[in-house]
């Protein structure tokens, strides 16, 4: 897995939006996961899109293996915030194939007929339709609650 360019523009908006989001502005799916830092064990806060299918929990690295992704593998665990609410998570990254299954079958139908979520997921994170070229390079994360065992 590589570590690709995130565009400059993302690196603003994360300037702006991770206050914003810290005192719980709502920002459509976005929310906050703050994770130890691998080496430092500092805490690190990172925007992310948190996508809710079929009952799971998900984030999506559009930009493959960036440094919240190394994080998070490293420490498999993290707080995830959403408005006002916060919530401890185990993180399970998908493999490759899973990969490939969780495009096919859960986010291509989750997207269709949400033409703005659509858009963003193509043309913002670049993410195509073809679910083998949208996981190659992509981390995925299943992200479970640690208060009860069935998420």
């Amino acid at each position: 897995m590589t570590k690709t360019r995130v565009p400059r523009w993302i690196r603003v908006f994360n300037r702006i939006a991770r206050p914003l989001l810290a005192i719980g502005v709502p920002m459509g799916d976005l929310g906050l996961i703050t994770v130890s830092g691998r080496r430092t064990g500092v805490p690190r806060t990172t925007p992310i899109a948190l996508v809710e299918i079929s009952g799971k929990l998900w984030i999506v690295s559009p930009w493959g293996d960036v440094d919240w992704v190394r994080n998070l593998r490293a420490a498999h665990r993290a707080t995830m915030a959403k408005g006002r609410t916060r919530e401890e998570v185990t993180a399970v990254e998908l493999s490759p194939g899973d990969r490939v299954a969780f495009f096919r079958d859960l986010v291509n139908p989750f997207l269709r007929g949400k033409w703005l979520a659509t858009w963003i997921v193509r043309n913002v994170d670049g993410i195509g339709e073809d679910p083998v070229e949208a996981a190659r390079d992509r981390v995925v994360f299943e992200l479970r609650s640690r208060r009860s065992p069935e998420r």
